[in-house]
C-alpha cells in the first residue's frame, strides 16, 4: 500500500517530479449540424438556413514548454495552441437554453424596461422589442410572478435569475441540477418559477427561437478560443496545475448576449461559472481572476489550520473601509482573493513602479497579505511541486512578527463613494465552501497541529504523535488531531493501531462528519490496509464511502478511484495464475 510521507503535507500522497511539462490548453470546436427553419417575425438579423453547431470545450493535452518561464519574464506572447484531440476537461466554454430562456422570460416580464437600449448591440435591442409585445395566459403569470418578486435593486433582481439559469437543467421542464439543499439561496427565493417558465416556453415556442438564434452564439463562442484559452493556459501553466478531467469541479463560461455588458462571475460548490455577453472586448482580468479563484479556492480550506497562523493579519485587515463586506467574516475566501491578486500581479504585463503602486493600493484597500504572498511565490516559482502541493511551505514562510509590524502602519483608505446601478458594474456572487467547524480557534492547538503535520513530513512519527496528543488532550475529539495519529501509525506499519484510529473516524458517534478532507482520506487509508489484507470487498466499501464524501479534496477522491481501478485490474491477472 502506498506509504505517506512523499510529499511535505498530509494527507501524503505521491509526489510527482516536473521536468518543465505543463498543461497545453485549446478550445476545441465541436460541430453538429442543426436544422433551422425561417420562422415570420424574427428579430434576429441572419440566415436562418442549415448551420455548423460550434461548442467551446477546453480539452487538455501535454507539451514541453522549456520556454515557459523565459517567456514570462520576458513578456513575450505565448504561441498558440496547436489543435489536437485529447480528453475532455472540466473548463467549457458554452452556450445555454436554461440561461436563454430565463432571460427572455426577465426581459419579457419588464426588467429594464426603462432602460435605453441605444447602446444594446442590434440583437438584443430586437430581441426585446419582440419579447415586450408577448402575450398570453403563461406571460400574464410570468409578469405577475416578476412584480411580485421583483427587489428594489436591479442588480440583486438579476442576480436571482440569472442563477436561476446556471442551476437549471434542459428544456422544457428547467429541473435543478443540483439538489435542493445545495441550491443557492437566491433560486431557493423563486420558488414557483420553474412551472411558469416552462409554460411560457411552451406557449411562446421559445425552443424555435433558440434554434433560430443559434448562428449568433455559434460565432460568438468560436471568437473567443484563442483568448479563453491563452488565459487558461497561462494561470495553469504559472500554478503547475493539471486540469483533471475526472474532478467534480468544474469552470464554465457561459455566453448569453442577453445579459449585455454585464460581468457575472457565480460561484456555488465546485462550480464556478462566468456569464459573458460575447467576444467583443472579452475582460480579460476578469475572467483570468474568476479562473484564478477555480484553482486556488480549495487551498486555504484544505489547510484550514496552516492558515489560521496568519488570522491576526486578517483582523486588522478587516476593518478596512474599502474591503469587500462579503470577506470580512470570512477569512479562507479572504485569504483566496490576497493568493489570486498576487499571482496576477505575477501574471500581468506591469513595470516595477506599477506593480508597486498596485501592491500599496492592496494594502491600503486592506488586502494587506497581497504583498506577502507576492514575495513568497518567488520561492514557488524556482520549486518544484505545484501549488497544491506547495502551498502550506509558502505560507508558513511569511514572517508573521515582522508582518503584523507593517501592517499597523498602514493607513487603509476611505470608502469609495457609492455610484454606479448594479446592473452597470460587475456582478460577483459566491456561494461559500464553510471553514469546517472542527478546527479550533486556539493559537496553541493549531500551532500544536501544525507542527504534528511537519513532524509527519519528516517521517518522524514519534514526534508527530505526541504533537497530535497535545491537541487531544485540550480537545479529545479533535478530528485532525486523530488523523494525524492515524497517519503516524501508517509511518511505523502499525495496521492495526491505523485500523482502530480511521476506523473511529469514520463510523460512530466520533466520526469526521463535519470535516470532509479527514472523513474522505481516513475511508481512502482504510481502503488500502484492507486491500493489502486481501478484503478485497471490504477494501472496495472503502474506496466507494470515500467517493460518497460531499466537498471531499480532489485528491482524495483521485486516489479511491485509483484504488478500485487498480483493485479491478488485480482480479483478470489471479485469474491467469495457473
Amino acid at each position: 500500500m502506498p506509504q505517506p510521507g512523499g510529499t511535505r503535507e498530509f494527507p501524503q500522497i505521491p509526489r510527482t517530479r516536473f521536468r518543465c511539462m505543463f498543461p497545453w490548453f485549446r478550445i476545441a470546436m465541436r460541430s453538429e449540424r442543426i436544422r433551422q427553419t425561417e420562422a415570420p417575425g424574427t428579430p434576429v438579423d441572419c440566415k436562418l438556413t442549415s448551420t455548423t453547431r460550434m461548442r467551446g470545450k477546453l480539452l487538455t493535452g501535454t507539451c514541453a514548454i522549456l520556454f515557459f518561464a523565459c517567456a514570462l519574464q520576458a513578456q513575450v506572447p505565448l504561441p498558440r495552441p496547436i489543435p489536437q484531440t485529447a480528453p475532455a476537461t472540466t473548463v467549457t466554454v458554452d452556450d445555454s437554453e436554461a440561461m436563454f430562456t430565463t432571460l427572455c422570460a426577465l426581459t419579457a416580464a419588464g426588467f429594464e424596461s426603462n432602460v435605453s437600449s441605444a447602446n444594446w448591440t442590434p440583437y438584443r435591442a430586437e430581441l426585446r422589442e419582440r419579447l415586450v409585445h408577448e402575450q398570453g395566459p403563461a406571460v400574464d403569470a410570468l409578469r405577475k410572478f416578476y412584480k411580485e418578486h421583483e427587489l428594489a435593486d436591479a442588480g440583486a433582481t438579476l442576480s436571482r435569475y440569472l442563477w436561476f439559469g446556471l442551476v437549471s437543467g434542459p428544456a422544457p421542464d428547467f429541473r435543478p441540477v443540483m439538489r435542493l439543499d445545495e441550491l443557492p439561496p437566491d433560486v431557493i427565493a423563486l420558488d414557483g418559477f420553474r412551472e411558469i417558465l416552462s409554460g411560457y416556453y411552451k406557449e411562446q415556442g421559445i425552443g424555435e427561437l433558440w434554434r433560430q438564434v443559434q448562428p449568433i452564439y455559434n460565432s460568438e463562442i468560436s471568437r473567443m478560443h484563442d483568448e479563453v484559452s491563452q488565459i487558461v493556459f497561462v494561470a495553469s501553466g504559472y500554478l503547475r496545475e493539471m486540469l483533471d478531467p475526472a474532478s467534480p469541479r468544474t469552470f464554465t463560461i457561459v455566453v448569453e448576449p442577453l445579459v449585455g455588458r454585464i460581468t457575472n462571475v457565480r460561484n456555488f460548490g465546485d462550480h464556478y461559472a462566468l456569464i459573458l455577453s460575447g467576444a467583443n472586448d472579452i475582460p480579460a482580468d476578469v475572467v483570468r481572476h474568476a479562473f484564478l479563484h477555480f484553482l486556488l479556492d480549495p487551498l486555504p480550506l484544505q489547510y484550514s489550520h496552516v492558515v489560521a497562523v496568519k488570522r491576526p493579519l486578517f483582523t486588522v485587515a478587516a476593518q478596512a473601509p474599502r474591503l469587500s463586506p462579503d470577506l470580512k467574516d470570512d477569512f479562507p475566501s479572504y485569504f483566496a482573493e490576497c493568493l489570486v491578486r498576487a499571482v496576477e500581479l505575477k501574471l500581468q504585463r506591469m513595470s516595477p513602479s506599477e506593480r508597486e503602486a498596485a501592491l500599496d493600493m492592496n494594502d491600503t484597500d486592506g488586502y494587506v497579505l497581497v504583498r506577502p504572498l507576492f514575495g513568497a511565490l518567488a520561492k514557488f516559482e524556482g520549486a518544484e511541486p505545484s501549488m497544491k502541493y506547495y502551498f502550506p511551505e509558502m505560507v508558513r514562510s511569511i514572517d508573521l512578527t515582522s508582518e503584523e509590524k507593517r501592517v499597523e502602519a498602514i493607513r487603509f483608505a476611505a470608502p469609495l463613494p457609492s455610484g454606479r446601478n448594479a446592473t452597470e458594474r460587475e456582478a460577483v456572487a459566491l456561494h461559500k465552501q464553510q471553514l469546517p467547524s472542527t478546527i479550533p480557534n486556539d493559537k496553541d492547538a493549531i500551532a500544536a497541529l501544525t507542527e504534528g503535520e511537519r513532524r509527519i513530513a519528516e517521517k518522524n512519527p514519534r514526534a508527530a504523535e505526541a504533537s497530535f496528543k497535545k491537541v487531544l488532550a485540550k480537545y479529545p475529539d479533535q478530528p485532525r488531531a486523530w488523523y494525524g495519529l492515524g497517519v503516524a501509525a501508517v509511518l511505523e506499519s502499525d495496521w492495526p493501531r491505523a485500523k482502530e484510529v480511521f476506523g473511529r473516524l469514520t463510523e460512530g458517534d466520533h466520526a469526521a462528519k463535519e470535516d470532509p478532507l479527514v472523513l474522505a482520506w481516513s475511508h481512502v487509508y482504510l481502503g488500502h490496509i484492507f486491500d493489502q489484507e486481501g478484503q478485497t470487498e471490504r477494501a472496495k466499501s472503502e474506496f466507494q464511502a470515500a467517493l460518497g464524501v460531499q466537498g471531499s479534496p480532489d485528491q482524495a477522491r483521485n486516489a479511491a478511484q485509483k484504488g478500485l481501478t487498480s483493485m479491478a485490474e488485480e482480479k483478470p491477472r489471479e485469474r491467469e495464475r495457473p
